[in-house]
């Protein structure tokens, strides 16, 4: 335990969040630029401020926070959850949830965040607006097609929907520019890269590097397919508990399906990818759980691609170093 520390937990709502420092003294401040400023002048040089990640009510405290120098840590509510239940705490308030936050932080001592650039804070923005757009692309041309079926469709229904949808891809188009851009600004190699593994274009080698910051968080394949979520669980104890292994899905589900989606042509066209397919479906295993090991070495193939700063090759694969 490091003694120089002052860890302070913090339990975020909409409107407030709750302060416990090391002393167990409490104190609630309001969500808002103001009550930042208010908190900041309780905090020392050797503050570390810890708190859920809680969507997007703690994102700005903790940028704040970031800037201002303060040592801020973002952990999983589940590890919180847990840490509580194993403490058989009885009472749930946002008192005593900032409390049990501060303890967790003392015990275990959780790693600082780093956070994000603001260019990839505004990528990811981007990326979510367009996730958006093509959902209600989605719903409107299902709408039209729902409209025909009825053999008389509204006229002006019809029209109505077509303006709504050529006004959506107006905007994806334009979404979809500036966040090109931004990605050839800062990754313009890593992009390059990427497209030269089969299976990948331009649109998916796009989007993996949006959503994992260009591989720079990452030490190793095995940490990105932890982040991915396409690590297996297994559940096995004594001779009566023999659970079938499964994916964790606790990563990143944005980054899961679009290596989903891209593991059906890269069991065509990636020679690797195909015979890894062929072989897990050769032994009687089912063709998702084949996927799903093609989605796992088609992201550790792009991690060694942009780490090692060389374009896919078949025959030079074996000196591509896959940590």
């Amino acid at each position: 335990m490091n003694k120089d520390i002052k860890y302070l937990g913090i339990d975020i709502s909409k409107d407030v969040f709750d302060v416990c420092d090391n002393n167990k003294a409490h104190y609630q401040f309001t969500n808002s630029s103001s009550g930042f400023k208010k908190f900041l002048k309780l905090l020392a040089t050797n503050s570390t401020c810890v708190m859920e990640a809680t969507g997007y009510y703690h994102s700005r405290l903790a940028y704040f926070l970031l800037e201002a120098g303060i040592g801020v840590c973002v952990v999983n509510p589940l590890k919180i959850k847990r840490y509580i239940q194993m403490n058989l705490s009885k009472i749930k308030t946002d008192k005593s949830d900032a409390k049990m936050i501060q303890q967790y932080a003392k015990d275990c001592e959780p790693k600082l965040w780093t956070g994000q650039s603001k260019k990839q804070q505004e990528n990811l923005q981007v990326t979510r607006m367009l996730s958006i757009y093509s959902k209600q692309s989605t719903q409107l041309k299902n709408k039209i097609h729902g409209e025909e079926v009825l053999g008389t469709p509204a006229k002006g229904v019809v029209r109505s929907i077509k303006r709504s949808l050529k006004n959506l891809e107006k905007e994806i188009e334009v979404l979809e520019k500036a966040l090109l851009e931004n990605v050839k600004k800062e990754y313009q190699e890593s992009l390059t890269l990427l497209k030269s593994i089969p299976g990948i274009g331009n649109k998916t080698a796009l989007m993996l590097l949006v959503l994992t910051d260009g591989f720079q968080r990452f030490q190793s394949a095995k940490e990105l397919c932890s982040y991915a979520g396409l690590t297996p669980i297994i559940r096995q104890s004594g001779t009566s508990v023999k659970g079938r292994p499964r994916i964790s899905k606790m990563g990143n589900p944005k980054l899961r399906n679009l290596l989903f989606m891209c593991s059906f042509n890269a069991c065509k066209y990636n020679q690797a990818c195909k015979a890894l397919y062929d072989r897990i479906v050769a032994k009687g295993k089912s063709k998702k759980l084949a996927l799903i090991a093609v989605c796992n070495k088609l992201l550790k193939q792009a991690f060694s691609i942009v780490k090692n700063g060389v374009p896919f090759n078949r025959e030079y694969k074996s000196t591509l170093v896959i940590n």
